[in-house]
């Protein structure tokens, strides 16, 4: 976000919009796994509770992007050799998907959707690189442009011909979306992340990840997503066709010293590893 601007819209413009909730076995699944005390056969019942659900968390979790050494045939063996943190992943990568239901068909938004993707893959590495949480950094991913999602699911032709049309920053987009929505993406990103009583840490990640304050926040979470979200677009997977691209040696500068010293990816190595991920996550 332009450093001056705002687009903070009042509570009640987002009311009207009806933003749709992430779909209810996912909720609980993401509550459940934040409670350190979880027992591995409470998520096994919740996940199970869906058979369609349960279906595609078991596709992923016995696809490339997990590599268990042995297939898992039920939802209780993902559990077990998974573990509770990789759960939460994969169950928010079914949910989004399945929260955006008929409007994957249209391309843009796709594309976004793989954005998201690409993300989520890049931040797992960048976590790696600097000894965070790689499950979160993942699940943050995922959930970062959640706003955006939503407003392509309320009116999907509307907003795709918005990212078709739109050239610009990421950030630029806001002020276009206030326009159309009487919103914007990080502000409906809060609403949805308030709404779906997610864990409070996602706040600032769904709702910052466009704000200018590196001078004033030491490297965190939501500074990793920054950083994540641009290399996405920097290397093929950007928000919308025209969106404006940093150089990936400029982003790789961005890093602290000890990120950077450990990010020890080239564009095009991560680009083919962002594929081989997306592929194995949505190979629709």
């Amino acid at each position: 976000m332009k450093s001056g601007l705002r687009f903070e819209q009042p509570h009640q413009l987002l009311a009207h919009l009806r933003l749709p909730a992430l779909p209810e076995v996912a909720l609980r699944v993401i509550q459940l796994t934040n409670n350190e005390n979880v027992q591995l056969h409470q998520l096994s019942e919740v996940i199970s509770s869906d058979a369609a659900f349960a279906s595609e968390v078991l596709t992923i979790a016995n696809s490339a992007a997990y590599a268990l050494r042995f297939p898992a045939c039920s939802i209780v063996q993902a559990v077990a050799v998974l573990g509770a943190n990789h759960l939460q992943g994969i169950c928010l990568t079914v949910a989004v998907r399945s929260y955006l239901g008929k409007s994957l068909g249209n391309p843009l938004i796709r594309n976004l959707w793989r954005h998201n993707l690409a993300c989520a893959a890049i931040a797992e590495q960048l976590a790696a690189a600097g000894f965070m949480d790689k499950d979160t950094a993942y699940t943050a991913g995922i959930l970062h442009d959640i706003g955006r999602l939503a407003l392509a699911v309320i009116r999907p032709a509307e907003y795709a011909a918005l990212l078709r049309r739109h050239k610009g920053s990421g950030a630029s987009i806001l002020e276009e979306e206030s326009v159309l929505f009487g919103t914007d993406h990080c502000q409906a990103g809060r609403h949805l992340v308030g709404q779906c009583r997610l864990p409070a840490e996602f706040d600032p990640i769904v709702f910052e990840h466009h704000c200018d304050r590196r001078a004033e926040n030491p490297w965190s979470m939501g500074e990793l997503i920054k950083i994540s979200c641009r290399m996405a677009d920097a290397v093929g997977f950007p928000a919308f066709p025209g969106c404006e691209i940093a150089p990936f040696a400029d982003l790789q500068n961005e890093l602290p010293d000890r990120e950077r010293g450990a990010f020890h990816w080239e564009a095009d190595a991560l680009a083919a590893y962002v594929v081989k991920r997306i592929k194995a996550l949505d190979p629709a």
